[in-house]
């Protein structure tokens, strides 16, 4: 039997944390819902909205590299606030973080069975859900290097797709594949192109681009088993910014050169129909025979790797919760492979119950999926108000920022737009349903906030904290899963 610890293995090499957030961020959000951002603010609205949320998500990176290099430890998010702005925020940021993924393991294996039906219609859904739950639950068992392998792995296949899919994008733009003259840019001068729709359109698509960007943050959770934090980290995160901004920017770019943002396939592009995926149309183009057959495939990687890293990410929040009282002690141990198996075990049975739920009936599924929308963009304020105290407590003790490994530039900018933009972001996910007052959907959009609320105000309530004085925080570096 594994003796049980409360150590996590220190195993995940550079070359994981770029992949991991690399591939956490290149998903079905860019391979088949990008197109409906096209659809929605045209091609200069679509470009415009990932550039700017990619600048946002850079400043994120940037602050929770600042704090991850001075402090690694796994389930950073919680952490960090707890010790730099008020405990009470540390607890709601942990359990809504863990709550988060481990409904998007369940959305992530419920949507396999759709992936799998293109080929093989006549096998029950479930049984291929399940599957793959085992899978990923096996991997993640193993070991943290059999899952930092995994998702490189994984994440390889969908950038080696991108990289094809934007050199043959190019050359059909140009002319040289493809029938017919060079299309050049004459779809971004069509209709109301570039901009259409204004601000709402924007806006609109300013959520879209933030889901797409959602991932990024596991450099965070995974700096507690990184081998070497203090340079690794860094590296992840300069190169998987401009990696990610190059990728989606120039994907979309191309996407509307290609079809226009009138074409209807764009707009109805989903999971559940990958034939008119934008990457698919642009491969059939070309004449590319099985184009949405190759696309399903590369679709399915994405999704495993999505359950795969949201597997890892929620197991180690339990675990950093349970190390830090947020959870019950349990959660802190782990084997003789540094895996915590307790809190893998709980996070693979709510994504099995939620799962469960979705082939028992709708409305039970919609509505956990519903609470676990906004999660991301809320562990994203949390980033930057941490990083914003941490830097102005760090500052108010008499240290220099030339003490730390990694800084932030442009501090107290960086953190202070993230702030703004994530807040934007957060109250302008449903704007047609606040301007027609229609509590259903507005209920349904913005769940995820009453209960992060409810967490924060409730944990204030019953353990009496306060917001800490910057003179007051614990700005001692340790290392709590290295023993």
């Amino acid at each position: 039997m594994a003796k049980a610890t409360d150590t996590v293995a220190r195993t995940l090499k550079t070359r994981h944390l770029s992949m991991i957030a690399l591939g956490g961020s290149i998903g079905t959000g860019l391979f088949v819902a990008s197109g409906g951002a096209i659809a929605t603010a045209g091609p200069g609205g679509a470009i415009l909205a990932y550039c700017a949320i990619g600048l946002m998500v850079y400043f994120l990176m940037t602050s929770l590299g600042e704090m991850a290099t001075y402090m690694p430890v796994s389930g950073s998010f919680s952490e960090y606030a707890s010790r730099f702005v008020d405990p009470a925020l540390g607890f709601a940021l942990g359990w809504n973080y863990w709550f988060n993924w481990a409904i998007t393991v369940a959305v992530d294996v419920a949507t396999t069975a759709i992936v799998m039906h293109f080929w093989l219609p006549a096998v029950p859904g479930w049984v291929f859900s399940l599957s793959f739950l085992a899978l990923i639950f096996l991997i993640n068992i193993i070991s943290v290097r059999a899952f930092g392998e995994t998702e490189y792995w994984l994440a390889l296949i969908k950038v080696v797709t991108v990289l094809v899919f934007l050199a043959v994008g190019l050359l059909t733009i140009v002319g040289v594949l493809g029938a017919g003259p060079a299309i050049g840019l004459h779809n971004y001068q069509i209709g109301s192109a570039p901009f259409v729709g204004g601000l709402p359109a924007g806006l609109a698509v300013f959520v879209v681009a933030g889901f797409s960007f959602q991932g990024t943050e596991l450099i965070g959770i995974t700096a507690g088993e990184s081998e070497t934090p203090e340079t690794s980290i860094p590296k992840a995160i300069h190169s998987v910014f401009w990696r990610i901004l190059l990728f989606y920017v120039l994907a979309i770019a191309v996407i509307a050169a290609i079809i226009p943002y009138t074409s209807p396939n764009l707009l109805g592009a989903s999971a559940k129909d990958v034939a008119i995926s934008p990457f698919t149309l642009v491969f059939q183009r070309i004449g590319l025979a099985g184009a949405a057959s190759v696309m399903n495939a590369v679709i399915l990687t994405s999704v495993l790797s999505s359950a795969n890293s949201g597997m890892y990410a929620s197991t180690r929040m339990l675990w950093a919760m349970g190390a830090s009282g947020f959870a019950p002690r349990l959660f802190a141990k782990t084997n003789d492979r540094g895996v915590p198996l307790p809190a893998l075990l709980a996070t693979t049975v709510v994504g099995a119950l939620t799962f469960l739920t979705s082939v028992m009936g709708n409305e039970v599924y919609s509505l956990l999926v519903a609470a676990s929308g906004l999660t991301g963009f809320i562990a994203w304020l949390g980033i930057a108000v941490s990083h914003y105290r941490f830097r102005r407590a760090f500052l108010r003790q008499g240290h220099q920022v030339s003490e730390l490994v990694y800084h932030a530039k442009w501090f107290p900018v960086g953190p202070l737009l993230a702030i703004l933009m994530s807040a934007v972001v957060l109250l302008g996910q449903d704007m047609n349903a606040v301007s027609h007052f229609n509590w259903g959907r507005l209920l349904v959009s913005y769940m995820s906030i009453p209960l992060f609320l409810v967490l924060f105000i409730g944990y204030k309530w019953r353990h009496k904290t306060h917001l800490l004085r910057l003179d007051e925080i614990d700005l001692t570096p340790h290392h709590r899963d290295a023993g």
